[in-house]
């Protein structure tokens, strides 16, 4: 079976880690070795390269065509225009990529179905592609897609005139087909396909080791925020907990807009000195930070299913986090770690407190991880994509 991966949620040489839970679907999905896959990465059409315009140098840097694991990407450029680019978006997006796509099938990639992820911008646009090119295609649901663009009118009517042509829905978390299902969708349709983790990639590394190789004193107590340094991570939440913490040092291990300002906080409060900032950790580093900490903490507003949690948890470190979207079905035992009762500081200092109060060992938090290996998705995904194809001849 031939797939075409079609996304801006991708990585790049550029951007590493940008939708890297895409690329660990896919890099799944074709150890089975029954798919073949190309991928389509679209990104906006920016001129200039200069570090100081910011992400959109990181789009004129991408290049034309790249090789991530043996899978060959191609990111086309598409024009998004300020303010109008909300609706316009999946019209240009489309229409960028049509000319590459048409390529790789004179190449001899007559792939089968469409395989896209995030629904808004991206799965309006393969619902273009695949409306002009014959082609079946699905759509997954990852979060902000359905939980905040949907609430817009336009976005949201195409949602659902996408989903109504799509093969099929599929959400990492119930929770997102749910509310796909609540804004009209054919609940026939929807499927949960959750995010598994690497199991290999993310293991418990000895906490005394992994301190010292990060330069930490061993005898203290951390706790570790991943993720963009924007409002929606919570990293802001994390710091002013430090202020009910003491004796506690918050690792944050991420980048992007809201670094200074978060560091004028940490100021502010008189917290620097008990905040590590560990800037972009690689993936294949990342094991090393959740066996060093204490716990992770997630204070997102909005998460479809977050990685970062199972991550922690297959290093055998607990995770407190608020109580949003798919996280409780990940945070679902004791042996996982601690909801918050709010999005606050209190409230993560009270969880703080409830996780040390009887921590699960980190055998246990494992095991829970464990649960949630790649097999079963790999597999529902192999037998989704088989029917969409075999009804599609």
């Amino acid at each position: 079976m031939k797939v075409l991966l079609f996304s801006t949620l991708y990585p790049s040489a550029v951007r590493p880690i940008h939708g890297i839970f895409v690329e660990t679907r896919l890099r799944e999905l074709l150890q089975t070795g029954e798919v073949q896959a190309k991928v389509v990465a679209p990104v906006p059409w920016f001129p200039f390269k200069a570090q100081r315009f910011g992400e959109y140098a990181q789009f004129a840097a991408t290049p034309r065509q790249d090789q991530r694991n043996g899978v060959e990407v191609h990111h086309p450029r598409y024009l998004l225009l300020p303010k109008v680019g909300m609706n316009l978006a999946p019209y240009a997006m489309a229409l960028g990529a049509l000319p590459t796509i048409r390529r790789l099938q004179r190449q001899g990639f007559d792939f089968d179905l469409i395989d896209a992820h995030y629904y808004y911008p991206d799965g309006v646009a393969a619902g273009l592609l695949a409306r002009w090119l014959g082609k079946p295609f699905v759509v997954t649901a990852r979060g902000t897609d359905l939980n905040l663009i949907a609430q817009y009118p336009f976005p949201r009517k195409r949602i659902l005139q996408t989903a109504g042509q799509a093969s099929a829905s599929i959400g990492v978390c119930q929770a997102l087909m749910d509310t796909l299902g609540e804004l009209g969708a054919d609940r026939a349709k929807l499927h949960t396909l959750r995010n598994g983790v690497d199991l290999q990639r993310f293991v418990p590394e000895d906490r005394t080791e992994a301190r010292q190789r990060l330069g930490l004193p061993v005898d203290g107590r951390y706790l570790l925020s991943v993720g963009h340094l924007i409002e929606r991570k919570g990293h802001h939440v994390a710091i002013e907990a430090l202020l009910h913490l003491p004796g506690v040092t918050l690792l944050i291990a991420g980048a992007g807009p809201q670094e200074g300002a978060l560091k004028a906080l940490a100021q502010r409060l008189g917290v620097a000195e008990r905040v590590h900032w560990a800037g972009v950790v690689p993936q294949t580093e990342l094991k090393w930070w959740y066996s060093a900490a204490d716990a992770l903490a997630l204070c997102s507003s909005r998460e479809g299913w977050a990685n970062v949690l199972l991550e922690a948890m297959a290093c055998g470190t607990p995770v407190i986090a608020t109580n949003i979207w798919g996280t409780p079905e990940v945070v679902g035992k004791p042996a996982a770690g601690v909801l918050m009762a709010r999005r606050d500081a209190p409230a993560l200092a009270a969880a703080w407190m409830q996780l040390h109060t009887q921590p699960p060992t980190r055998v246990e938090t494992r095991a829970h991880a464990q649960t949630f290996s790649w097999d079963a998705t790999t597999q529902g995904q192999l037998q989704l994509f088989r029917r969409v194809v075999d009804a599609a001849v």
